[in-house]
């Protein structure tokens, strides 16, 4: 009767091991080794130090910015609304479709501040304090952002009708680049399942 093994992990508590038959098993029911990774503390996970910062801001101005257009207030220079003059300073010189918005780029827009802010606080939540379960919903938001912001709005900003392109590329990216490279980078971090048992 041939030795029959099992190795679920090539090493088990820092020693090779490998499941082996007992005397009283069957020799067709192998004894496994189960290894269990242990998370990693925010220390030795540098980068997600990046997220964590870069997401709190994402928070802010998502609330303070995307929820005016959304909720239909006028962006002028003389609102009486400091968030709409703040946008409108911004949206005048650089982003054209975000001062005058679309019906669908208020569904953006309102993504954005209702459904995407809320996700930050809970995605800084598990990074601080390395909940794995994070990563599926850290992926399909990456996802998300990259197909709607990444993909439609740069593409209208850049390719669209006149009336919506940007006037100054160079200070549309600066503003807006970020929102989508490091969703981009969150999607690389979250690749697999245990995001929090690797540094990156």
């Amino acid at each position: 009767m041939h030795d029959v093994r099992a190795v679920l992990e090539p090493r088990c508590g820092g020693v090779p091991t490998a499941g082996r038959i007992s005397p009283m098993s069957s020799p067709f029911t192998p004894t496994i080794c189960f290894v269990t990774k242990s998370n990693l503390p925010l220390r030795r996970r540098g980068f997600d130090y990046v997220f964590i910062v870069f997401f709190c801001w994402a928070f802010v101005s998502c609330v303070i910015s995307d929820a005016v257009p959304t909720l239909g207030i006028v962006q002028s220079a003389d609102s009486t609304n400091i968030l709409a003059q703040w946008n409108y300073a911004y949206a005048s010189v650089n982003d054209p479709l975000f001062l005058n918005p679309p019906v669908w780029m208020r569904f953006v827009t309102g993504l954005s501040a209702f459904v995407y802010a809320p996700f930050y606080v809970v995605l800084v939540y598990a990074l601080i304090t390395a909940r794995n379960w994070i990563q599926l919903p850290a992926v399909i938001y990456a996802t998300l952002i990259a197909g709607i912001t990444g993909v439609v709005v740069f593409g209208v900003e850049f390719f669209g009708e006149a009336q919506w392109r940007t006037p100054n590329p160079l200070g549309f990216l600066a503003f807006n680049l970020p929102y989508v490279l490091i969703p981009l980078l969150l999607l690389i971090r979250m690749r697999k399942p245990l995001p929090f048992t690797r540094a990156f």
